[in-house]
């Protein structure tokens, strides 16, 4: 017989046993739907995360304080950054600009209504660099000068009533910890809520402000055209860590170039992932044992159908490859729906980062070869379990499957 015949007979089988076909492959539906769901999702927060430090160029890296990893702006810092460091990585042979950066948690009063947002205070002077990275474009306005006191930028969410009931336009003044400012410049959509809620102010506003004299919370440093900036970044630690009286293991600040920062990002999402589709993979597992009991099932009925085919001359080879098409059908069957459900959940997925949490880092990915591996994976699933029916199935002896009731 050809494969063509086993498959038809395979599914004229199944059909006989809607049902239970239903029933058996609707465990294996779900759990391929959601080992592609979180794998669909993984990969697109893997390209919106590329693409995010794509921006930043490979001219950049980074560098602040340990204890300063956790929220923006903490005030029980163990170790800080100050000016004397950013002179200190200034001097550095390659470094070409310097940026710092101040953060703060703070109260923002428009027209009677209180929010909280994170303030970030910028060295006008090497403000620049921090926008080049497209980590903050203007929309509306202008860009912050160095002689600007009192006026800020505001994120996008302001403009688009999204944070305040009514929107906020370029002129309008507001509070800021009870102090007045003015607008002006909005900012472009970066695409996620925390960055489109943030206020820039110059830094000596901020300093006064939130009476921060000397800390720093993250500098930004931009390398000499052509220079290696691994090296660069290399030479920046060891001065640093020398200037502040440290050691390699007593070193309090971190330097990162945007290759770590990346690296870093993707080990943690995929340990997550990997361990959201072992969890997605017991669902799986239950769902093999389904379709093994169901082609032990099936077997069971089919005796004296076994018995027949034996007798006219059926080989050993054509009942497993029968039951084992079989079982492979069911399998690829669900992985099929699953991957169709998987589909449309990821599209509602992205539909509510976009609309309801105003993301649009989120965006799904699922390449053709994720499509075919789920698909393939589940018929390999459904095959090898009911490969040991199969074979249970050759074992059946002609005479006694013919008295079989």
């Amino acid at each position: 017989m050809m494969l063509s015949e086993f498959s038809l007979i395979a599914i004229k089988n199944v059909q006989r046993r809607k049902l239970r076909a239903f029933l058996t492959i609707i465990v294996i539906i779900i759990s391929i739907a959601a080992i592609f769901i979180l794998i669909s999702v993984s990969f697109g927060l893997q390209k919106a995360i590329e693409e995010q430090f794509r921006m930043l160029g490979s001219d950049k890296f980074f560098i602040q304080p340990r204890a300063n990893l956790g929220p923006p702006g903490s005030s029980n810092l163990q170790a800080i950054l100050t000016r004397d460091d950013t002179k200190v990585v200034e001097k550095v042979s390659g470094v070409k600009k310097v940026a710092e950066m101040i953060i703060s948690p703070s109260k923002i009063e428009f027209k009677s209504e209180i929010r909280f947002a994170n303030v970030i205070g910028l060295n006008l002077e090497t403000a620049k660099i921090y926008f080049e990275t497209g980590l903050a474009g203007i929309d509306q306005g202008r860009l912050l000068d160095k002689n600007d006191k009192g006026l800020v930028l505001v994120g996008s969410y302001y403009k688009e009533a999204k944070f305040f009931t009514k929107p906020m336009l370029v002129g309008d003044k507001f509070l800021i910890k009870d102090k007045e400012f003015r607008v002006k410049g909005i900012l472009k959509p970066i695409g996620n809520p925390v960055d489109d809620k943030k206020i820039y102010m110059p830094e000596e506003d901020f300093r006064t402000l939130f009476n921060i004299p000397d800390r720093i919370d993250a500098l930004m440093i931009q390398v000499e055209s052509g220079s290696n900036l691994n090296q660069i970044a290399s030479n920046v630690e060891k001065k640093l860590t020398s200037s502040r009286g440290q050691t390699e293991k007593t070193r309090d600040f971190l330097v990162q170039t945007p290759e770590e920062l990346l690296s870093g990002f993707g080990t943690v999402l995929n340990v997550i992932t990997a361990f959201l589709i072992g969890v997605a993979a017991i669902s799986l597992l239950v769902g093999a044992i389904g379709i093994a009991n169901t082609m032990f099932t099936s077997v069971l009925e089919r005796t004296k159908e076994i018995g027949i085919m034996k007798a006219v001359g059926a080989k050993n080879s054509t009942i497993l490859a029968l039951f084992v098409i079989e079982s492979g059908l069911l399998g690829i069957i669900g992985g099929i729906i699953g991957v169709i459900l998987g589909i449309g959940a990821t599209k509602i997925i992205e539909y509510i980062a976009l609309s309801a949490l105003g993301s649009s880092l989120l965006k799904i990915e699922f390449p053709i070869y994720l499509i075919v591996g789920c698909i393939a994976f589940a018929f390999l699933t459904g095959a090898i379990s009911g490969a040991w029916p199969a074979w249970r199935a050759t074992k059946i002896k002609p005479v006694e499957a013919l008295r079989y009731e």
